[in-house]
């Protein structure tokens, strides 16, 4: 055996260097879900069983709201179309084990990113789409101005969902007494308030605003309450085990907002495909191609973002200052706007 020199190390650590770049440059390989659903030519997605402005079909059936978007991103950016999309309304309880057993290909129904739920269920949340925060939906007449006037009140819930637990922690911690009445659906829990079955119904702060203003007899009859009592960060999930997948509908979601970001709008996006502007090219397949590496080919973002819009677009007109439910951007901004929409370089 050769004697070990320092140029012979020095000649092993460059062919080392060289084979792990070489490595790191190869196409992704299609991952099952993403065969799967070439095969089927159609998504499923996962979305809740009716939340205006996140899921919910409207008069003629057809699915519309800013989860619902993310699915149809999803499909523009791997089928080429938008419209190849499944979606299956899944309630609370439902949801994970739908998205375990393979039900659906990912879950995008207003379900908050937590520990327990990332540590322990199987599956990965790939990015936040709406920065939330629980709060409480009372009747006007009541007079009440904030959550910590809710002492003794018997307060609607959802069963099996974040919202249950929280309402545990912040009766328990600021001495309320809170009653909680638990509903297996969403629908039952605020039609109880409506009816008087509660002095108050809590959930995500976006939720109550959909429900004050779309399912209320009358609107002006309930507020609000300023408080918010947890963080909810909701995002889309997918099943572990499927890296590529996982890859896919993270930087989908990454390209709305990056386009956002960089004034890539649906309706300039077929036109700003030809910008001298490096980060525009690789967004939108006309610079480095970003597709090869998540097994998708060069153009999988321009069509994503001609499917839907960017992610302020998205926003605002499922949500925002052009839907009826007309919530402020606030944290949903983009970092460069004092928000905390950040999406990580695509490069």
């Amino acid at each position: 055996m050769p004697p070990i020199t320092p140029t012979t190390r020095l000649a092993s650590l460059l062919c080392a260097l060289t084979l792990l770049s070489a490595l790191a440059w190869q196409p992704a390989q299609a991952g099952k879900v993403l065969d799967g659903i070439r095969q089927r030519g159609q998504l499923v997605c996962g979305v809740s069983n009716g939340v205006a402005g996140f899921s919910a079909p409207d008069a003629k059936g057809r699915w519309q709201g800013l989860d619902v978007d993310v699915c149809r991103a999803v499909a523009a950016a791997v089928l080429g179309s938008g419209e190849k999309v499944r979606f299956t309304p899944l309630n609370s309880t439902q949801r994970f084990a739908s998205l375990q057993s393979g039900q659906v290909d990912m879950l995008s129904r207003n379900t908050s990113w937590t520990l327990t739920r990332d540590a322990s269920l199987g599956l990965h949340f790939t990015a936040i789409t709406y920065f939330d925060g629980q709060g409480f939906l009372v009747p006007s007449k009541l007079k009440l101005t904030s959550a910590r006037q809710l002492k003794g009140a018997q307060v609607c819930v959802q069963a099996g969902t974040t919202t249950e637990k929280n309402l545990a922690d912040f009766s328990r911690a600021n001495g309320l007494g809170i009653k909680p009445v638990v509903f297996d659906t969403y629908e039952a829990g605020f039609k109880a308030l409506f009816s008087g079955r509660c002095q108050a119904y809590t959930a995500d702060a976006s939720a109550l605003s959909s429900i004050r203003n779309k399912e209320a007899p009358k609107p002006q009859d309930y507020t609000v309450l300023p408080d918010l009592i947890s963080k909810e960060p909701l995002g889309p999930a997918v099943k572990r085990g499927d890296d590529e997948w996982f890859a896919i509908v993270k930087w989908t979601i990454y390209a709305l907002q990056e386009a956002e970001e960089l004034g890539v709008t649906q309706a300039k996006a077929a036109t700003l495909a030809a910008s001298t502007d490096p980060a525009i090219q690789r967004l939108l397949g006309g610079g480095e191609d970003m597709g090869k590496l998540l097994g998708l080919d060069k153009t999988w973002a321009l069509r994503a973002i001609q499917a839907v819009g960017h992610y302020g677009e998205i926003f605002e007109r499922n949500v925002g200052k052009n839907s009826p439910l007309n919530l402020p951007r606030g944290a949903n901004r983009p970092w460069s706007q004092g928000g905390l929409m950040y999406a990580p370089p695509l490069r």
